[in-house]
């Protein structure tokens, strides 16, 4: 193994000290390892490169599993090279087998902090206290900064999301690479964005009950009702009316109904007794 400053050997003695103290400062990854094990010896060279590459921003943690069999048991190693990644005394992510340097890589990434995270925290205050403009300024600069850091421009399409500049922060989220697009905190940013633009272009509140109560086969009214509902997080009711959108008209809008109904689901994680309930109504529409 690389002579690295960056690898410490865990045992029962130090692993608190190393592994979950130290996962406060910085990502700590733990190999639980064997002499005998090949697979363990052919990850070596992806781990080196990773600490060539990261140059301390995490701490590889080798742990001969043969030597410190109680911490084997503790974290229920059942195959070998297991790599359990810690962050602030717990274990975030973890896998099993010989992995490719991109896989632990975006591991790794997802928990490191970066140089650009200073200015992503001070543009999201600034957003916070009312100041988009500077925001999307430091988000900007983030952005150049590390181009690859992907979470920056997320950040950048919510602000460009909340200011109405729904073309701006589509076009952003599109030109991500594939891989990050099919991450589900994009699918949810899209889905906020969908809700957003029908929202931006309503009439008030009152106006579009005014009109439902007048005119209750007004699809308009009941899509724009929807996304306002969407967006204070007033979920059921906003179901209800994709779901009666989605009985009147597919057509409505390429569909406007059963698309909608799938980004509310996105947004409550796909999961739960009211997307359960709901994806129950829609498949009798659909089937």
């Amino acid at each position: 193994m690389s002579d690295s400053p960056y690898i410490v050997v865990v045992n029962e003695q130090n692993f608190a000290t190393e592994v979950i103290e130290k996962s406060n400062q910085v990502p700590v990854l733990v190999d639980f390892w064997a002499e005998w094990c090949g697979p363990c010896k052919a990850i070596i060279p992806v781990l080196n490169k990773l600490l060539e590459k990261y140059q301390g921003q995490f701490i590889l943690a080798k742990l001969n599993t043969d030597e410190e069999q109680k911490l084997a048991g503790q974290f229920q190693i059942r195959g070998i090279p297991a790599l359990k990644l810690f962050r602030h005394g717990q274990v975030v992510e973890e896998t099993t087998g010989v992995q490719s340097e991109r896989v632990l890589s975006e591991m790794i990434d997802r928990h490191c902090d970066r140089p650009a995270d200073k200015l992503r925290q001070q543009a999201m205050l600034a957003h916070t206290g009312g100041e988009t403009a500077e925001a999307i300024t430091l988000l900007e600069q983030a952005r150049d900064m590390d181009p690859t850091y992907h979470v920056v421009q997320l950040d950048l399409a919510q602000v460009l999301i909340d200011s109405q500049r729904f073309d701006e922060a589509e076009k952003l989220v599109k030109g991500l690479p594939a891989n990050v697009q099919a991450d589900s905190k994009v699918s949810e940013l899209m889905a906020h964005l969908l809700f957003s633009t029908v929202a931006a272009k309503a009439p008030a509140l009152e106006t579009l009950e005014k009109t439902l109560a007048e005119h209750p086969d007004d699809l308009m009214a009941h899509y724009q009702l929807s996304a306002i509902k969407v967006l204070a997080g007033d979920f059921e009711v906003a179901l209800d009316h994709l779901l009666l959108l989605m009985r009147k008209n597919r057509k409505f809008e390429e569909d406007a109904g059963h698309k909608g109904l799938l980004a509310v689901f996105t947004l409550l994680g796909n999961q739960g007794l009211l997307v359960n309930r709901y994806r129950g109504k829609m498949a009798s529409l659909l089937y």
